[in-house]
């Protein structure tokens, strides 16, 4: 009997059984090999936050091959191996015109960095990153690990990373980031102003969500500079402060998602056009996303894998399940 990875309420994972039925036409049956949640909105929705309702799966993207093809279906033969988004389950039944195809040359870790990758370039874009720019980019989960490698991409001239979990830090290329800081030991507001002969950065990135480093971001900004804030913000309860280097440096406080239409450079840029610009590019393999995407467990130990994600965050950056 196949299973599936559920949340019967807030932080209450398990494993249960479930049936298929017949493949409705339209729809592909795929055999899950590998999956990964999202630690970041999942981890909110999973916690109890408004609009969560349980039982609620938990995962966010699954690889597998097809084992069934529905009628009407074209395109597409068994055995294809595809992505798509889902809960980790055995099994999914997908929507063809929603299934992902991979190249032979894609990894299943590329893969399940596509949901990350497309919050990183509406933070690249809506920060306004230009060629030759300073950026800073807070929090190293995996919507930060594509952030800093696309900063670089964009043509950033000196990217610094902050995060105070060291193995997020360590797995960042050292050809990709100029400095790594440790915001509980290092003073984050003296590095970047050093660092950029005392100007501060042109670009934050900010993808942890956390008060206190967004007060950092304000104190290492240059004058008029971008943070373009991506995490999903919750209740500020203190950590903030919008005294003196809020109010005499001015800087731009961009709230960025890449799901919200029209976006920002609407009808030029839409949410699809993003999607599919970080799926070409992970199928190209511009990414490294191998140490992005650890630890890797069994199915079978997904439960207690999914709690280190939320009691344990510095054992994991990304989780990845394999089946």
């Amino acid at each position: 009997m196949p299973k599936e990875l559920i949340a019967t309420a807030p932080q209450k994972p398990m494993l249960r059984e479930y049936e298929d039925g017949p493949v409705p036409e339209g729809h592909l049956r795929v055999t899950v090999e590998f999956g990964a949640p999202k630690h970041g909105t999942e981890m909110t929705m999973y916690r109890g936050s408004r609009g969560a309702r349980f039982p609620m799966g938990l995962g966010n993207m699954c690889v597998g091959h097809i084992s069934e093809i529905g009628e009407g279906v074209d395109g597409f033969a068994i055995g294809d191996r595809v992505a798509g988004y889902g809960s980790l389950r055995n099994t999914h039944t997908w929507r063809a015109d929603r299934v992902l195809q991979m190249p032979e040359r894609m990894t299943w870790k590329e893969a399940v960095c596509f949901d990350p990758a497309q919050f990183a370039l509406a933070g690249i874009r809506d920060g306004q990153l230009r060629l030759g720019d300073h950026v800073a980019v807070f929090g190293l989960g995996a919507i930060g690990q594509m952030t800093v490698q696309m900063a670089r991409m964009a043509g950033a001239a000196f990217v610094a990373v902050i995060d105070p979990i060291a193995r997020r830090r360590e797995v960042i290329p050292p050809a990709v980031a100029d400095m790594s800081l440790d915001p509980e030991t290092d003073n984050i507001e003296a590095a970047l102003k050093d660092a950029t002969n005392g100007r501060g950065v042109d670009v934050v990135i900010e993808t942890s969500a956390n008060y206190a480093a967004l007060n950092m971001a304000l104190q290492g900004l240059a004058y008029g500079g971008t943070i373009a804030y991506v995490g999903w913000a919750k209740e500020c309860k203190g950590g903030l402060d919008f005294g003196g280097p809020a109010h005499f440096n001015v800087p731009n406080i961009i709230f960025a998602r890449a799901c919200s239409e029209p976006n920002r450079d609407h009808p030029r840029w839409s949410f699809q056009r993003i999607m599919d610009s970080c799926w070409q590019w992970l199928a190209e393999g511009k990414f490294q996303c191998k140490e992005i995407v650890s630890p890797v467990v069994p199915f079978e130990e997904s439960v207690e894998a999914y709690q280190d994600i939320d009691f344990h965050p510095e054992r994991s950056i990304k989780l990845g399940v394999q089946f």
